[in-house]
């Protein structure tokens, strides 16, 4: 399978997201905190007339909101009608991956595991390949969102 993924580093970890599940990848300007969400709601951002629920998603990881002087940059998502922006570290590719997807094996942090679909190899790096809807549907307080 010859599928194109976005290769990105989330919370220190590579991830890879099937680019079909990517609108685009932006830098954040101003978010506008939501109060009485928790803390993988960072708030709400505008982008090309429309609002969008800014995720922290390193929150979701490692219960640690990322500091302000840290988001940087979005990757925007449409999940279930509603306009996303999760936020990543950094971004470094999108290419394609003649070998596909290879199952998880051995031990995987047990705060990805909710997340984590498959491994992707990409110049002899492993890749933890990520559902972008999982951090929205799979959260345990997805309904806040």
């Amino acid at each position: 399978m010859d599928q194109l993924y976005l290769l990105a580093t989330l919370a220190g970890t590579r991830i890879a997201v099937d680019a079909c599940e990517v609108e685009a990848v932006v830098r954040l300007t101003e978010i506008s905190p939501v109060p009485g969400m928790g803390a993988h709601v960072a708030g709400l951002s505008a982008l090309r007339s429309r609002v969008l629920t800014i995720i922290d998603v390193a929150a979701l990881i490692h219960g640690r909101r990322t500091p302000a002087e840290q988001r940087g940059l979005a990757i925007i998502a449409n999940i279930s009608g509603h306009s996303y922006g999760l936020m990543v570290d950094g971004v470094s590719d999108i290419c394609r991956v003649p070998e596909g997807e290879m199952p998880l094996r051995g031990q995987l942090d047990a705060a990805w595991a909710p997340y984590a679909r498959a491994i992707v190899e990409h110049e002899g790096h492993p890749w933890l390949l990520v559902s972008l809807s999982a951090f929205i549907e799979g959260s345990p307080t997805a309904q806040a969102a």
